[in-house]
């Protein structure tokens, strides 16, 4: 017997801001910058592309490239896209082992 199951896109099941950047900053820790731009790319996708590229002033096309696994965002596209998200990037210190 064969399970059928589906890509899971969390970002669209979570519609809350707030729930948005708990994924967002579950990515960042895990320090992978593919998985990092890959998740932040589902947000944009489940908030809109269209609107989100026009508000971080870039092309749909750039959007959705650079917020692909392999796609490596510059600091101020990163930036940019985060504030038309709405969500803020924080930094913390890493405790020592």
């Amino acid at each position: 017997m064969t399970i059928d199951t589906t890509p899971s896109a969390p970002a669209k099941c979570l519609g809350d801001p707030e729930a948005h950047a708990v994924l967002l900053r579950d990515a960042l820790q895990t320090g992978d910058a593919g998985f990092i731009a890959q998740t932040l790319g589902e947000i944009v996708r489940a908030r809109g592309v269209s609107q989100v590229a026009r508000d971080a002033g870039l092309s749909r096309e750039a959007l959705y490239r650079v917020l692909s696994a392999t796609g490596n965002p510059k600091l101020s596209t990163l930036l940019g896209v985060t504030k038309a998200l709405n969500i803020r990037l924080e930094a913390s210190a890493i405790p020592p082992e």
